[in-house]
């Protein structure tokens, strides 16, 4: 028997609603999985560090072939093409080195056959091979004895007894050398002070607890105080700092918890670096260091600074195009053709940066290239941004990026102007990473005032390393002598001044 044509029309139009309606669920998921891959990109790049900003040549060209707007295609054409970036060659296996003035120990080993009859064999020479060792025992129990003697000939004389030599800490076992390793293995290997305490008693058998330690590392910064204070004349004088803040949270001394306070960090490029703690991150915080500084002060958007130096005419603020691309780079996905031109654009100003770098050029070099050449891209650059900025909502990435960019627009153009100055802020920013390491072993500051003394001892330990002097020679010899010098002889002990001594004493 035939079918009902109007059941199989109905059948039909139900069958063809259930298509449509599983074409919309699919298209659905579609968006929605697009959605959660750019969320899941996003938080990826926040929590383990950003891929790299920079754009392949090729994806570049695809992306400008879909411009439909002329003037960024004219702008496009008027950038010269990259150079292939250098293929780097493979690293192979490092060779190890041993320094010199490492103790050394040589063990001879003859063959059974000269031992048993030496007067038949001649030495013709050796072969040697070399090992790197380490003593199971590393720490020394000293004892420092100082006898007493009374006089033979005048019993009536008090006993005499040589004096003590000068300690920086007084009635304790702290040797100079001991708590020079506490402060490395804390500030340069990042290993709490409680982890300290179990190797010692794990492997040693040697028990000293993190309480006595914490008041010994309190006791080096107070000592350090003076120097670190010695240090801070010459950044202020220098005319370019640039400035950075950094989170470490703190216990708070009542109810517990904790709260959040800042590492301020200040360095002009080439020089020291210094370190201040804040329990806030407000304006007032910079006072202490800038409040007769006169120069360029180059930061981030971080509204403390502008708000600083609204009253202050003789600093000018100069920004940071790191933070730009950053933020354009984060909004590649959302619109990648307007992204990845500014992308371009801002690697064009680095490649005319790293050219710079590569032929030393001195500040005068640099502003006389810059004006010529970076301040064309920096024309077509803020022209684009600011025909785009009412095209993208302001809550969006690409909106919030154009907005920033905008915003810090002045700041930006500074570098155009001023060879001395950077075309951004990373150099202060590496000089905050050996804190953002180790606040992830040890968490938090025990105290608010135990903050500066890190902020000393931070200070003391990159200073070094950035003027090439190894931070353990340092400390050893400064700490040694702290206790007999005079505070009028402390500037001798700045990092630039003892290295210059050293290559002094050296020539």
């Amino acid at each position: 028997m035939p079918a009902n044509p109007t059941t199989l029309q109905e059948k039909n139009q139900e069958l063809r609603a259930r298509v449509e309606s599983l074409e919309d669920l699919v298209e659905g998921l579609r968006i929605e999985n697009k959605w959660l891959q750019e969320k899941l990109r996003f938080l990826t790049q926040r929590l383990f560090g950003r891929t790299s900003e920079k754009l392949d040549r090729h994806q570049l060209e695809l992306l400008l072939g879909n411009i439909e707007d002329p003037s960024l295609i004219e702008s496009a054409r008027e950038i010269p093409a990259p150079t292939s970036p250098r293929r780097r060659k493979g690293r192979g296996e490092r060779k190890a080195r041993i320094p010199e003035g490492t103790p050394t120990e040589d063990i001879v080993i003859d063959p059974e056959e000269v031992k048993r009859e030496p007067e038949s064999y001649e030495r013709m020479g050796e072969e040697v091979t070399q090992e790197l060792d380490i003593v199971p025992h590393p720490y020394i129990h000293r004892r420092i004895i100082r006898r007493k003697y009374k006089s033979k000939t005048d019993r009536s004389q008090a006993p005499i007894v040589a004096p003590a030599p000068p300690r920086l800490i007084e009635n304790s076992i702290a040797s100079v050398g001991l708590l020079v390793d506490i402060i490395l293995k804390k500030y340069v290997d990042h290993l709490p002070l409680y982890r300290q305490e179990q190797t010692l008693r794990a492997r040693y058998g040697i028990e000293i607890s993190r309480k006595t330690m914490c008041d010994w590392v309190g006791s080096v910064a107070n000592w350090l105080q003076p120097i670190y204070h010695q240090m801070r004349s010459p950044l202020r004088q220098s005319g370019y700092l640039q400035v950075d803040e950094t989170p470490v949270k703190h216990s708070l001394a009542e109810g517990g918890g904790s709260a959040q306070g800042y590492l301020w960090v200040y360095h002009p490029p080439g020089g020291d670096v210094l370190y201040e703690w804040h329990t806030g991150r407000g304006a007032d915080c910079l006072k202490g260091m800038l409040e007769d500084f006169v120069g360029t002060i180059q930061c981030d958007g971080y509204a403390a600074y502008s708000s600083f130096t609204k009253d202050r005419e003789q600093i000018e603020l100069a920004g940071c195009w790191a933070h730009v691309r950053r933020k354009f780079f984060e909004a590649k996905e959302e619109a990648p053709v307007l992204s990845g031109w500014r992308l371009h654009q801002i690697a064009e100003l680095y490649r005319m940066e790293a050219k710079l770098r590569d032929q030393t050029a001195g500040p005068r070099l640099r502003q006389a290239v810059r004006a010529a050449q970076s301040g064309m891209i920096l024309s077509r650059i803020e022209k684009v941004l600011r025909l785009k900025l009412e095209q993208h909502l302001p809550r969006s990435r690409m909106g919030l990026a154009i907005a920033y960019a905008l915003s810090q627009w002045k700041q930006l153009e500074q570098f155009r102007d001023d060879g001395r100055i950077e075309i951004d802020n990373n150099l202060v920013e590496n000089a905050i990473r050996p804190t953002a390491i180790g606040k992830k072993n040890w968490l938090f500051i025990g105290h608010p005032q135990a903050g500066q003394r890190s902020a000393i001892l931070y200070t003391r330990i990159e200073s070094c390393k950035r003027r090439g002097i190894n931070p353990q020679e340092y400390l050893r010899d400064v700490l040694a002598r702290l206790p007999t010098m005079k505070i009028t002889q402390v500037a001798q002990l700045t990092p630039a001044n003892w290295l210059a001594a050293r290559q002094a004493k050296a020539a």
